[in-house]
């Protein structure tokens, strides 16, 4: 159980305290998690990690010469939003450009890729990777569904090896590919893990057993098998690894043997022993093993076995020296020598938010002021409509979608209201509002509404009226881009179905002729929540997402727009 905490709710933010503090020689905080202490250097491609927290010390404790340059830090077990990826890799990145590394989770994939189109977006050059080693989660010939575990060590070691060697962002990119491609893991728990706060663990494993594939978070094994002896847990997790990797031609290999949080070392090193004996025994050359805690969760017990078949240049690049404050390997002095050290000026310039008013004119003020009395009538519905969302949701799910949106929904309205206080034009108000709905609603949803308005927002700008074809065609953008992140299509009963009629019937009134003004004033009438894709399973019950995501803000905004359009100066209005 994790015992010792002050407020369960801050205890991420309350151990970065103490970590930046006892390792400030190496880190230095920035919003959204932590930075080398040192500037990048010149030419050097910057390497940010990330994920949530309760693995220490993946991921903070692994930056530094020879390793990342930046952590993103989120909550336990929760993906940090897409502005704290952002925020930590416009802190670390030099002038070569950044590779933001993350395991396989969907809520890492959605806020990671947001963050890399958003730094684009800035002229910063970004690519973003995810690491699928767990053979347990996905069979042969899924790998891209695979989970990343520890071979995240591997993986984030030899791109980080790879950027300090001078190899470009594509170079760097490649050396990942090939680490990820190399590398298998398999995992054992023999009990789960424990929430700050919480009076019961996250899951359990039944008395005597180990689940087998068992997840970091709790996630769903393969098996439940008797508890074995350590060298039946060897033969175990040997077997499950070379059967995942029978094509390999190398016999070198990187291996990791690492703890939970509960396993303990003497408990790893007799196990590694029958590990490395039966390895060996196969014709194996072992290189540079690592046995200890690289990638835990929080005090589950249990295990997992890592191996990576090397080349040349991936045992160049693992064997590569590094120096953080959780893995140390070679000689220091022979890391890369650190720039200059950060000073809390080059911070703050590194994190700076964009002065709004310098980038709007006054069409676009006018314009942001609209958006923002939008948001106040979407919370305003959502908050009317939380229960009846929550009840929908609880059919089919675990009944928070209500409380989520009213989050988002309200999060949104206050960060509008701050960028119209700013001076911020439509596209930066629906930005900033997008952000904060990502950052603040929870789940993929929220990811996913963050993701149409920051896409709506950035297709209409902040100078000048945008016409009736800019919104239909940032509507558009903003579809586009849920159906990247999400990867849904239309008839899988998600707010595609909802979203995808309402624009295509916009745009056909756009293009004969509509104004905003006439599209805000008149019922669309598009059925939402009818698209099926051949073969699609039929429901009796709507999808919350599905059918009222879209629609039950909509029914809140027409009549309040068209108030605030009657009530506003022309300039305010799109023709």
């Amino acid at each position: 159980m994790t015992k010792l905490f002050n407020d369960p709710a801050r205890f991420t933010e309350d151990m970065l305290v103490g970590f930046l503090d006892a390792n400030s020689a190496y880190v230095a905080g920035v919003p959204g998690g932590v930075v080398r202490a040192h500037k990048t250097a010149p030419g050097k491609v910057a390497v940010v990690i990330g994920g949530g927290s309760g693995h220490y010390p993946a991921f903070c404790g692994t930056v530094g010469p020879g390793f990342a340059d930046g952590a993103v830090v989120g909550n336990i077990f929760t993906s940090p939003s897409a502005e704290e990826a952002a925020s930590v890799a416009r802190a670390a990145h030099g002038d070569a450009g950044v590779l933001l590394i993350t395991g396989n989770y969907a809520g890492d994939v959605m806020n990671f890729g947001l963050a890399v189109t958003q730094l684009r977006s800035e002229g910063i050059d970004a690519h973003y990777f995810a690491v699928t080693d767990d053979i347990a989660s996905a069979p042969l010939g899924e790998e891209a569904k695979r989970r990343g575990i520890a071979g995240d060590v591997t993986v984030f070691k030899c791109a980080s090896a790879a950027a300090e060697d001078g190899l470009d962002l594509a170079g760097v990119v490649r050396v990942a590919e090939a680490a990820n491609a190399a590398t298998r893991t398999l995992g054992v728990a023999f009990d789960g893990c424990t929430l700050p706060g919480a009076d019961k663990p996250l899951f359990t494993v039944p008395e005597g057993h180990m689940g087998l594939g068992l997840g970091i978070h709790g996630e769903p094994g393969v098996a439940e098998e008797v508890m074995p002896t350590a060298a039946d847990l060897a033969k175990t997790l040997v077997d499950g690894v070379l059967a995942d990797r029978q094509d390999a031609s190398s016999q070198r290999i990187a291996v990791i043997l690492n703890g939970l949080g509960r396993t303990k070392y003497e408990e790893l090193f007799v196990v590694w022993g029958e590990v490395a004996r039966l390895l060996r025994e196969r014709g194996y050359t072992i290189v540079e093993p690592e046995v200890g805690e690289l990638v835990t969760s929080l005090d589950m017990a249990g295990c997992s076995l890592t191996l990576m078949w090397l080349d040349g240049e991936l045992e160049r690049y693992w064997t590569a020296p590094a120096d953080t404050p959780a893995y140390k390997k070679g000689a220091a002095a022979a890391a890369s020598q650190p720039g200059d050290r950060r000073t809390d000026a080059d911070i703050e310039t590194a994190t700076a938010t964009p002065q709004f008013a310098e980038l709007s004119d006054d069409a676009g003020r006018n314009g942001g002021r609209l958006i923002a009395r939008a948001f106040d009538a979407m919370a305003e519905m959502l908050a009317d409509a939380e229960q009846e969302l929550g009840r929908i949701d609880a059919i089919a799910g675990d009944g928070d979608h209500g409380r989520g949106m009213v989050k988002g929904s309200s999060a949104a309205r206050v960060a509008a209201a701050k960028a119209v206080e700013d001076g911020a034009g439509q596209g930066s108000v629906l930005t900033a509002a997008g952000k904060q709905w990502a950052a603040k609603a929870g789940g993929t949803s929220g990811v996913l509404w963050g993701a149409m308005l920051s896409a709506l927002g950035a297709r209409l700008g902040d100078t000048g009226r945008p016409d009736s074809a800019a919104v239909a065609a940032g509507m558009r953008d903003g579809y586009d881009a849920l159906t990247r992140l999400g990867g849904a299509a239309p008839g899988d009963k998600t707010m595609l179905d909802a979203l995808l009629p309402f624009v295509a019937e916009l745009e056909r009134r756009v293009s004969d002729g509509w104004t905003p003004v006439h599209l805000l004033g008149r019922r669309c009438e598009v059925r939402s929540g009818r698209w099926r894709r051949p073969g699609a399973r039929r429901s009796g019950v709507r999808s919350p997402v599905g059918t009222w995501d879209v629609r039950w803000p909509a029914r809140g905004i027409r009549p309040r727009a068209v108030r605030a359009a009657s009530s506003t100066p022309s300039t305010a209005m799109p023709t």
